[in-house]
């Protein structure tokens, strides 16, 4: 059976670990810094194995040796934003967290897959693949799939039909500047430009952009993590059965898309290699022009990153 280590025992992590759990997954680690944390949330989600028809192993720990030898590793770990922060604002202090943390799986786990959900995303893609000296298709980061998951709900919310009917992609960095491709946005196979009027449409952009400081204004203390953690476990769920499918993630660009050298979102082939094919679509000039401009700002956050 396969083995999923989740660092960091938050609500995002403790929340990622159930949902592995109830997909069958795999064994899984919970590990935190924090003594009592990751064992009582661990266990908590072991006893509710009977009901739910699992029966692989889950353990909480605050010891690094206990992942040794895992497939792949979720790093959740730093502080969450909270009301009037932006993403940027948690670099320097989560940007210590994930460095710390890689190096340690690292020491236990030398074959891994990382999937990163630290934020500032990009940022902490970029400091984990640098901690890590792993090969660049190893390392990945979560948020596309949870941005484009966002804009198909307020999108079917809108229309009134099936989430399941809306295709959506949002591209570029976790961040104000995420370019949602609205001419690649479909719902029941239409496009949703027949759908719905400029201004809706643009509002519908705006809200995606700002979906996860929606979510903090309302909570005050803390941040997303059910979308968060359903859409890491898509990512693991591809990884580990090797589905191949095409997600929206932030991985390693070589040139494509006009940039090389930096983690950015685009959607990528996922499968037992992790980044197994980075999908270039065809943009128009208005897309390719935001494109660089969330990519020129993932560069700025990178060079500020001190590692």
């Amino acid at each position: 059976m396969a083995k999923i280590t989740v660092v960091g025992a938050g609500n995002v992590g403790a929340t990622t670990a159930h949902l592995a759990a109830l997909k069958k997954l795999g064994d899984i680690v919970l590990i935190d810094i924090v003594e009592g944390l990751p064992q009582g949330k661990a266990l908590d989600i072991l006893e509710s194995g009977p009901v739910e028809g699992f029966d692989c192993r889950v353990i909480g720990t605050n010891n690094y040796e206990d992942t040794k030898n895992s497939d792949i590793v979720v790093i959740t770990a730093g502080i969450a934003r909270k009301p009037g922060m932006s993403r940027d604002d948690l670099l320097e202090i989560n940007t210590k967290i994930v460095k710390s943390v890689t190096e340690q799986i690292v020491k236990y786990n030398p074959n891994c897959i990382l999937i990163i959900v630290s934020n500032p995303l990009d940022a902490m893609v970029y400091a984990a693949s640098e901690a890590s000296k792993f090969p660049k298709n190893k390392v990945i980061g979560m948020a596309g799939i949870l941005d484009s998951t966002r804009f198909r709900s307020f999108i079917a919310a809108e229309l009134g039909v099936s989430v399941n009917k809306v295709e959506a992609m949002v591209l570029g960095g976790h961040g104000d500047d995420m370019v949602p491709l609205v001419r690649f946005t479909k719902a029941n196979g239409k496009p949703i430009t027949n759908l719905l009027p400029k201004e809706k449409i643009n509002a519908l952009v705006e809200r995606t952009r700002n979906g996860g400081i929606e979510i903090v204004n309302l909570l005050k203390t803390g941040s997303a993590y059910y979308a968060p953690a359903s859409s890491v476990v898509e990512m693991i769920d591809s990884i580990l059965k090797d589905k191949k499918k095409v997600l929206p993630c932030a991985a390693y660009l070589d040139g494509e898309y006009g940039v090389k050298g930096y983690f950015v979102g685009v959607p990528a082939r996922l499968g037992k290699n992790g980044v197994e094919e980075v999908i270039e679509l065809e943009l128009n000039e208005e897309e390719r022009k935001q494109f660089q401009e969330t990519a020129s700002h993932v560069k700025e956050l990178i060079e500020k990153v001190k590692l």
